[in-house]
């Protein structure tokens, strides 16, 4: 059985056996398994690349963290499909300036704006004016038309997965001394086995409780839970390799990993159907495992289903006046809100 630092060692007692033979049986498993396909965008219409203005409201566009904003088109859609006599764009950005030269901006000569390499200082109103000319067929006189147009755009980022875990084993006594060294060894077998992923297993505890089973009388039961975290040491390292953001491999590793503490458990109950004779005093409930999932946002970012309901699953920039500290998905309001940027960190 391979233990927290994944060399073999043998099992501390026969009451491990169980969770041996499982280990065994998961680490003969055929073929590699495959990565996990990249998680699309949360938000559908940046895929498009295309964001229409909208003259009676303002549009809400998000954008991933250092990447390029999709075109934000100086009109709506039914404007874009008339002609235009002499039409002129006029952009400015958060700051209220115009962008007209900034290094940061792709402008077009047919009114759509590209903002490269987003970050979420860059957050904010971006409006255009869209002025054109119309003329009077009979007396030729012509007279200026403007329209503005007004974007709210949030930098945004994927959450960060994690997965709380819940299992169930039988024991013969809640006082059985052997019932903690079967706890300690089950969360080594776990860790080794997603430690190459830079997961690691957290929070982990176990109580053992008296349940009682129709026509099986009183049985005494080990309710296990822990949370299997994409950021056990060594992690950053990991991340130094992506050129931007690590939310994307991170999220992936521990998809990975839950599907392996998944299959794990899945070969608890092969073993113990067809490798022992006698069922051993600690042994898996079937059917028992469960998983949770938790996001956590980066600090400086939450989640708000209310406010960004076409994003209700990223994490979004805090607006100016909240802040968010830590990896909790909730951006507070300040007491004295002096905070007039986005994504902040503290009031």
């Amino acid at each position: 059985m391979a233990g927290g630092g994944g060399r073999p060692r043998s099992p501390p007692g026969p009451l491990l056996g169980l969770l041996a033979a499982a280990a065994a049986a998961w680490a003969a498993r055929p073929g590699v398994r495959a990565v996990p396909e990249e998680e699309q965008h949360s938000v559908d219409f940046i895929e498009r690349n295309y964001v229409y203005g909208n003259i009676q409201h303002e549009v809400n566009v998000y954008v991933k963290v250092f990447t390029n904003s999709p075109f934000l088109v100086c009109m709506d859609l039914a404007r874009s499909r008339e002609e235009l006599i002499d039409p002129q764009y006029l952009w400015t950005g958060p700051d209220g300036k115009d962008l007209e030269g900034r290094a940061y901006v792709n402008l077009t000569e047919t009114g759509k704006l590209v903002v490269m390499g987003f970050k979420e200082s860059m957050s904010g109103a971006y409006t255009c004016t869209l002025s054109y000319k119309i003329l009077e067929t009979t007396t030729q006189e012509e007279r200026e038309k403007f329209e503005p147009y007004k974007f709210m755009v949030y930098a945004y980022r994927e959450a960060d997965h994690a997965y709380q875990v819940f299992v169930r084993f039988t024991t013969k006594e809640c006082e059985l001394a052997a019932n903690g060294r079967f706890f300690e060894e089950l969360k080594k077998i776990l860790n080794n086995i997603i430690s190459d992923l830079t997961c690691h297993i957290v929070e982990s505890s176990y109580k053992c409780r008296h349940v009682g089973i129709p026509k099986q009388g009183l049985l005494h039961e080990l309710f296990v839970r822990f949370q299997v975290n994409p950021f056990a040491p060594g992690w950053e390292e990991v991340c130094h390799q992506v050129p931007y953001d690590c939310e994307d491999v991170t999220n992936r590793r521990v998809e990975e990993a839950r599907g392996r503490i998944g299959e794990f458990f899945n070969k608890q109950t092969y073993a113990l159907k067809h490798e022992f004779r006698t069922v051993p005093a600690i042994h898996y409930v079937e059917n028992s495992f469960s998983l949770t999932h938790i996001d956590s946002c980066r600090p400086g970012f939450g989640k708000n289903h209310i406010a960004h309901r076409s994003c209700a699953g990223c994490c979004v920039v805090c607006d100016p006046g909240t802040y968010s500290p830590n990896d909790d998905v909730t951006c507070q309001v300040c007491a004295r809100p002096r905070v007039k940027k986005y994504g902040a960190r503290s009031c």
